[in-house]
C-alpha cells in the first residue's frame, strides 16, 4: 500500500537541527533526523556559521528518509522553526558575512540599554513592539553590529532570522511571519508592521529585510530545483514561511486561536521559557510581547540558563544530573551566562546557605530549584499579560505543560511540580517545535489551519501528574535571596 502524504517540520536550534517526519493524515512521528551545530565564542559572544545550518538540515533530512524508508515522492511540505532572534547578515549573493549573533550573545547589552533610552524607555517600547530590548533581541545586535563592525553592517545586502535564512534556501524568496519578526525589535505588534521609525532609530533599511507573510502557515514558495537536490526531495513541494522555535512549539501543543489558549507551558532547554497563547495583545515590560503565528498572541519570558547550567553543575560536582536531593538551606542562582529574566545580562552565578551538612547532592538540587524558580517566578507576568490573575482559583490550578529536553528528566520534572504546586501534562509529543512545524508544512500545502491540525493529531496531550503540596519554604528562601541579591553581588545588570 502506498504511503499517504508525508510533512517534514525542522527545528533548527542553538545546538542542532531535527527533521521530524510526520504522516500528515494521522500526526504520527515517522522519524526525526538529527544533526548538531556548533557554537563558538567566549566572554558573552556565541556565533555559528549559517551555512552550517543548511548543511546540518540537509544531514538531518537524509537520515530522516533513511530512517523512516518512506519515499521522497511522499514528502508534500516542509516547513522551519528556528532559534528566535539570531542575527544573519548577507551578501549580495545571498551568502553570510560572518558567523550568526545568536540570540545568547549578551555583547549586545549595551546596546539594547540605549536603545531603551532612545525611544523614551520601556513603555514606549512595549507600546509598539510588545517588548523591551534585551541583549537577545535582534536590534541590539545590530546596533552592536553597526557599532562595532561597520564595515561588515555596511556590505549587508540582506538581514535575516536564523529560520528566515533557511526558508531562503529553501525557497528562493525572502519571508518572514509576525511570529518570529516580533522579536526583533523592529516590527511591531501594534500594528502588524515593520516600524519605520523604529528602524531608522537603530539605523536598519527596510529594503534589507525579508516581507512579512500574514502567518507563518502561508505557503512562502515552493522547494528549489536547487535545494530539492540539496535535500533529495521533489522540487515544487511546498514551503510554509515557517516561524520562530516558541511560535511553532505552541501550534504543536494546539496552542493559539482555534485551540486551547491560556494555558501555560514552561519549555525547559540549553534556556528556560515560559509562554501562553491569548488574543489580549502584551504590553508588559516584564515580558517578550510576542506576536503568534496564527493571529493570536504569546507572551513569553525567557531565561538564559536552565539544563546547561545544572548540567555544569553536575560535571562541577561529578555528579550525574539525576544524582540530586532538595536544596536545603542552600540557595543557588545559577546565572552562569549572565541572566535575561530578570534583566542581568552580566550576572554571575551567586551560591549561599552553605552548612557543614549540606551535601554535593543538595548543591545539585539547588542549581535545579534556582533555575525553576526563575522560570516559574516570571509565570506570574505570562499570566497577567494575558488578563489573568494568577493566584485566582481556576488559574492558580490550570495544569503546567512541560516540555524541552528537561521534561524528560525526573528531577526537572518533580522540581516544577513541587515548586509551582500545579498539575503538570507532559505532552506525549518529544519535539513539539518540529511537529508545530510540520503542522505549519501542512497547511501551507492544503491551505488548512495548523493549530486545528496539531490540536487534531492530540500533540498537547501526555502523561498527566496530580498536583502536590507546594513547596513554600523553598520558594521564599530563593527570592529572599534574589530580591535582596542586587545587581552589584550577581555582578552586574542594567
Amino acid at each position: 500500500m502506498p504511503p499517504g502524504p508525508v510533512v517534514i517540520g525542522v527545528d533548527s536550534s542553538t545546538q542542532s537541527t531535527k527533521a521530524l517526519f510526520v504522516d500528515a493524515d494521522t500526526g504520527h512521528t515517522l522519524a526525526v533526523g538529527r544533526a548538531p551545530h556548533r557554537v563558538e565564542g567566549t566572554a558573552g559572544a556565541r556565533e555559528s556559521d549559517p551555512d552550517q545550518w543548511w548543511r546540518a538540515l540537509g544531514e538531518a533530512v537524509a537520515a530522516g528518509l533513511k530512517e523512516s524508508g518512506v519515499p521522497a515522492s511522499a514528502v508534500v511540505g516542509i516547513a522551519v522553526a528556528g532559534q528566535q532572534h539570531g542575527l544573519v547578515v548577507l551578501d549580495r549573493a545571498g551568502r553570510p558575512l560572518r558567523p550568526a549573533l545568536l540570540w545568547n550573545d549578551t555583547r549586545s547589552a549595551p546596546q539594547a540599554a540605549a536603545l531603551t533610552e532612545a525611544l523614551g524607555g520601556p513603555s514606549a517600547w512595549t507600546a509598539r513592539t510588545g517588548s523591551v530590548p534585551v541583549a537577545a533581541v535582534t536590534a541590539a545586535k545590530w546596533r552592536w553590529l553597526y557599532e562595532n563592525e561597520p564595515a561588515t553592517a555596511a556590505a549587508a545586502a540582506g538581514v535575516r532570522l536564523p529560520h528566515d535564512f533557511l526558508t531562503e534556501r529553501l525557497a528562493g524568496v525572502a519571508v518572514t511571519d509576525p511570529g518570529d519578526a516580533s522579536g526583533t525589535g523592529w516590527y511591531a505588534t501594534a500594528t502588524g508592521t515593520y516600524d519605520p521609525e523604529l528602524l531608522q532609530l537603530i539605523g536598519l533599511e527596510v529594503d534589507l529585510l525579508p516581507q512579512v507573510a500574514p502567518g507563518g502557515a502561508v505557503r512562502a514558495g515552493s522547494l528549489t530545483a536547487t535545494a530539492a537536490e540539496a535535500l533529495g526531495l521533489p522540487a515544487g513541494i511546498a514551503v510554509a514561511a515557517g516561524t520562530g522555535d516558541n511560535m511553532a512549539a505552541a501550534v504543536g501543543l494546539g496552542l493559539g486561536g482555534s485551540g486551547l489558549l491560556d494555558h501555560p507551558v514552561l519549555s525547559l532547554g540549553t534556556s528556560a521559557t515560559v509562554f501562553a497563547a491569548t488574543r489580549t495583545r502584551p504590553v508588559s515590560p516584564a515580558l517578550s510581547g510576542f506576536a503568534a503565528t496564527d493571529g493570536a498572541f504569546l507572551p513569553l519570558a525567557c531565561t538564559l540558563n536552565c539544563t546547561l547550567a545544572v548540567d555544569k553543575v553536575a560535571a562541577l560536582l561529578g555528579l550525574d544530573r539525576e544524582d540530586a536531593a532538595p536544596g536545603g538551606e542552600a540557595v543557588f542562582l545559577p546565572y552562569l551566562d549572565g541572566e535575561r529574566t530578570p534583566d542581568l545580562p552580566t550576572a554571575a552565578g551567586l551560591l549561599t546557605g552553605l552548612r557543614h551538612a549540606t551535601s554535593g547532592r543538595q548543591l545539585l538540587g539547588a542549581a535545579y530549584e534556582g533555575a525553576v524558580f526563575t522560570a516559574l517566578r516570571a509565570l506570574d507576568d505570562v499570566l497577567r499579560a494575558c488578563g489573568l490573575d494568577p493566584s485566582a482559583p481556576g488559574v492558580a490550578d490550570r495544569p503546567l505543560r512541560l516540555i524541552g529536553g528537561g521534561a524528560r528528566g525526573r528531577t526537572w520534572v518533580e522540581t516544577a511540580r513541587r515548586l509551582s504546586g500545579r498539575p503538570v501534562i507532559v505532552p506525549r509529543v518529544a519535539e513539539p517545535v518540529a511537529l508545530g512545524a510540520a503542522a505549519l508544512a501542512l497547511a501551507a500545502a492544503t491551505g488548512g489551519d495548523a493549530v486545528g491540525a496539531a490540536a487534531q493529531w492530540g500533540a498537547g496531550s501526555g502523561r498527566a501528574l496530580a498536583p502536590v503540596a507546594r513547596d513554600t519554604q523553598t520558594w521564599s528562601r530563593i527570592a529572599s535571596v534574589l530580591d535582596h541579591a542586587g545587581p552589584g553581588l550577581l555582578g552586574g545588570g542594567r
